[in-house]
């Protein structure tokens, strides 16, 4: 198992019981992702942590194949959705663009939301998930920009070397949108959610 996934299985279950720190930007991005989607969509979740999003999303499309890196997060996500008793979901430990994700492929919409500052393989990711699109296909994410702030790197350092944070880039919103173009998109919509850490929401499609 990846340093990753072991950090994220020990996070998991303070994870689950912790509340959103921003509900009113949660809430936002939910129904803006809502508003561009539909309910035949067969979509992917990547970094999908405990399934909170996945199930709110489920009823708006035909099929959500929600992943995570972390055995443990899709284990508390399986509990959740047996308590939705949602049958248009799927959770499934992968990492990435894992070949197993392409039995649903090509998806109408991937999404990366809160993901992408966590890849130390992020442009890679960034093609496999352009592959896994349809012509035309949606990537809808949103991502931290903490090289907006000059505190976090050193802050972010010392938290890891104490094993209290993981793997995280430091890049600006510019950055992100470049990664994002540079792997054959185009952008259809963005929006910055201030905050202490600054949040680039995008959705880009498929050229």
């Amino acid at each position: 198992m990846s340093t990753a996934a072991t950090f994220w299985d020990r996070a998991a279950p303070k994870y689950a019981k912790s509340p959103i720190s921003d509900m009113e930007g949660y809430r936002a991005t939910l129904a803006r992702t809502i508003g561009h989607l539909k309910p035949t969509d067969r979509v992917l979740e990547l970094g999908c942590g405990t399934g909170s999003t996945a199930l709110e999303l489920a009823p708006h499309v035909g099929h959500l194949t929600a992943t995570d890196i972390s055995p443990a997060m899709i284990g508390i996500a399986r509990e959740k959705l047996w308590d939705a008793s949602l049958r248009n979901v799927t959770f499934t430990a992968a990492a990435g663009g894992d070949t197993a994700l392409a039995d649903g492929a090509p998806y109408d919409a991937v999404l990366a939301l809160n993901l992408l500052h966590l890849l130390d393989n992020q442009a890679e990711v960034i093609g496999q998930v352009h592959a896994l699109l349809k012509p035309g296909g949606l990537f809808i994410s949103k991502t931290a920009c903490l090289g907006e702030k000059w505190f976090f790197k050193p802050m972010v350092g010392v938290m890891r070397a104490f094993g209290k944070a993981p793997f995280v880039t430091h890049q600006r919103s510019a950055d992100m949108r470049r990664a994002i173009l540079s792997a054959g998109f185009e952008v259809v919509e963005e929006l910055s959610q201030p905050g202490m850490a600054p949040r680039l929401y995008m959705v880009a499609r498929k050229t």
